[in-house]
C-alpha cells in the first residue's frame, strides 16, 4: 500500500491546493441567479446603501462551514417536491468473494435493488427520504442470499434566522460501506448512499471489512443553526451511532467487535467576505465497545477556513488539537510473577484494575468540491477517531477520497472513485481480549479482530462507464480493486507464506431503470 498511499496523497494535495484558488474570480451572474455576488441582498431588511454588511449574502445562502449542510453546486435548480423510483440489476465477478486475507477464489455476485427518493417541501418544513434495498446472491458455498438495505432521512424545520435538522442514516449490509464489494460508483452503489453527508466524526462508517458478516450501522443526528447577525452564526449538533454484528463470519468464525458512539459539536462562524468564512469548532466523542474494558472519549478544538463560489467551488480546511482520555479496565494476577494467562492455573487470582492514559494528537478535515463545465470533482480528507470497523476497539483514522464524474457524449458518461484509509489502534489489547481470542478454534483465532496488529490500511480504486438506452434505462460496466492490509507485526497463522494482505478485483455489468421523477404539488 505504500506506493498507492504516496500516489493518492500527492495527487489529492495537488488538487486541493491548486483547485481552491483556480476560480477565485467570480463568474458573471446570470439574469435569474438568486442572491449572486453581483446582486447583493440586504439582510433582515437593512438598506444596503447604509450598511456595508448588507452587501454580504445571508448565511442561509452560504451555510456555516461548521454545520452539516453544504451549498449546492447547482444554484439555478428550482426547489421541487417530487417522488423518484428506480431499480438496478447487476452481475459481478469477484476474485476474492470470501473477503479473506491471502489468496481467494473467484465467484459471482448477483444483485437486484429497488430505490425510492422522496422530497417534500412546505413553507417552513422540508422532508427528504432516500431508500435503496434488495438482495444479493453469493455463489460462495454457505453464503447464498444476503439482504442489502439503506435508508436516509432528513427533516428540516426553518425559521427566519435558522433551522433545525433531524437526520438518520441506517444500513444493513454484509460488508463495510467504505468502497465495499458493491463498488462506490454510480447508481449501482448501495454502500455509498448517504454516508458522505455525516463524515467519519459522527460514526456509522465501516472502513474496511474481513469476511462476510451481516451488520447494522446507524447514525442519528440533531443539529441546529442560528444566525446571530448577517455575518455570524452558531451551530450545535449531537448524535448517537452504533454498529452491531450478527453472529460470526461463516467463513472464518470471526467474532467482530460491536461499538457505540456519542458525539457532539459546537461551532461559531464568521463571514469575512462574500466568499470567505472562518469558524471555531469544539467536538466531543465517546466510544464504548462490546469487549471488556474498552471505552474512551476525546475532545477536539479546530479552527476552520472556508472559501466558496456559488455553483462552482466549495473549499474548506480545518485542524486543531485532539485529547484522548482512556480509562482501560483490565485484570492483573494477585501474584505479580504470573501472567494473566497462567494465573488461575498456578493458584493465582485475577484482580480488576484501571489504567488511565492521556494521548495528545491532531484532528483535521479538508474538502474540495469543484464544478467545471463538464466535470465534477469531490476531494475529502478527514482525521478523527473512529470505531475500528469491528477489527479494532477504536482507531485513529486518516481517510481520503477522490471522485470524478464527466459526460463523454450525449449518451455516454464516466465516473471514477478512489479511497484510502490508514487506521491505527487507539489502545493496546486487554487481557480479556487475548483470552477471548485464545479460547476460539485455531481457524477463528487466526482471524480474531483482537489480533496483535498495530494498524491496518484499506484502499480502493475503480471506474465505470454508462450508456443511456432511451429515456428510462442505462447500461453500465464497472471495475474496482480493493486492498486490506494489516501492518507487518501481524501474521495470519496457518498460511504459507504469512498472510496479512487481502486483494479483491470486482468486475460488474448491469442495467438501471430510472423513470422521470413524479412531481408532487
Amino acid at each position: 500500500m505504500s506506493k498507492l498511499q504516496g500516489t493518492l496523497t500527492l495527487g489529492m494535495l495537488a488538487l486541493l491546493l491548486s483547485g481552491a484558488w483556480a476560480q477565485d474570480t467570480p463568474a458573471p451572474a446570470s439574469g435569474n441567479a438568486p442572491n449572486s455576488s453581483s446582486q447583493p441582498v440586504a439582510a433582515y431588511g437593512q438598506d444596503s446603501s447604509q450598511d456595508p454588511d448588507a452587501l454580504l449574502p445571508p448565511i442561509v445562502e452560504n451555510p456555516p462551514i461548521s454545520g452539516l449542510d453544504q451549498p449546492g453546486l447547482e444554484p439555478h435548480a428550482a426547489p421541487l417536491s417530487y417522488l423518484k423510483i428506480g431499480a438496478t440489476v447487476a452481475e459481478s465477478v469477484d476474485s476474492n468473494a470470501e473477503n479473506t486475507l491471502g489468496e481467494g477464489t473467484v465467484h459471482s455476485l448477483s444483485r437486484a435493488l429497488g430505490s425510492a427518493t422522496l422530497q417534500r417541501l412546505w413553507r417552513n418544513y422540508d422532508l427528504a427520504v432516500d431508500y435503496v434495498g434488495g438482495v444479493g446472491y453469493y455463489s460462495l458455498e454457505g453464503q447464498g442470499f444476503k439482504a442489502l438495505q439503506q435508508l436516509d432521512l432528513d427533516q428540516k424545520i426553518t425559521w427566519k434566522r435558522g433551522q433545525l435538522s433531524l437526520r438518520d442514516n441506517f444500513s444493513y449490509l454484509p460488508e463495510g460501506n467504505f468502497g465495499g464489494a458493491y463498488g462506490s460508483l454510480g447508481p449501482q452503489a448501495i454502500a455509498s448512499v448517504g454516508n458522505s453527508a455525516f463524515g467519519s466524526f459522527w460514526g456509522g462508517t465501516g472502513i474496511g471489512s474481513l469476511g462476510l458478516a451481516p451488520r447494522i450501522l446507524n447514525v442519528s443526528l440533531a443539529d441546529v443553526t442560528e444566525n446571530l447577525t448577517p455575518k455570524s452564526a452558531v451551530t450545535a449538533a449531537g448524535g448517537y451511532a452504533f454498529t452491531h454484528f450478527y453472529g460470526n463470519d461463516a467463513t472464518t468464525g470471526t467474532a467482530f467487535i460491536g461499538s457505540s458512539e456519542v458525539s457532539a459539536q459546537l461551532g461559531y462562524n464568521r463571514i469575512l467576505t462574500p466568499h470567505t468564512q472562518v469558524a471555531l469548532v469544539y467536538g466531543y466523542q465517546a466510544f464504548d465497545f462490546s469487549v471488556f474494558g474498552s471505552a474512551f472519549h476525546s475532545h477536539i478544538v479546530e479552527a476552520m477556513y472556508g472559501h466558496r463560489i456559488s455553483g462552482r467551488l466549495d473549499f474548506l480546511i480545518g485542524a486543531g488539537p485532539q485529547v484522548t482520555l482512556i480509562d482501560e479496565q483490565s485484570e492483573v494476577c494477585s501474584d505479580p510473577t504470573l501472567s494473566v494467562l497462567t494465573c488461575g492455573l498456578q493458584g493465582g487470582q485475577l484482580l480488576p484494575t484501571t489504567i488511565k492514559d492521556t494521548k495528545l494528537g491532531v484532528s483535521g478535515r479538508a474538502l474540495l468540491r469543484y464544478k467545471l463545465p463538464k466535470t465534477s470533482l469531490a476531494l475529502t480528507y478527514e482525521r478523527f477517531l473512529t470505531s475500528g470497523s469491528g477489527l479494532f476497539a477504536g482507531t485513529q483514522s486518516d481517510i481520503a477520497t477522490l471522485s470524478l464524474e464527466r459526460p463523454l457524449s450525449r449518451l455516454w458518461g464516466a465516473v471514477a472513485d478512489i479511497g484510502y484509509a490508514h487506521n491505527s489502534r487507539v489502545q493496546p489489547l486487554t487481557a480479556q481480549q487475548v483470552q477471548e481470542c485464545l479460547s476460539l478454534t485455531t481457524t477463528s483465532q487466526a482471524a480474531c479482530p483482537a489480533n496483535d496488529a498495530r494498524s491496518y490500511n484499506y484502499g480502493f480504486i475503480g471506474g465505470a462507464v454508462h450508456r443511456s438506452l432511451g429515456r428510462n434505462f442505462d447500461f453500465f460496466v464497472s471495475y474496482q480493486f480493493n486492498e486490506l492490509a494489516f501492518d507487518s507485526s501481524f501474521c495470519l497463522t496457518g498460511t504459507n507464506p504469512c498472510s496479512r494482505i487481502g486483494h479483491r478485483h470486482i468486475a460488474t455489468f448491469g442495467l438501471d431503470w430510472t423513470p422521470r421523477p413524479i412531481r408532487i404539488d
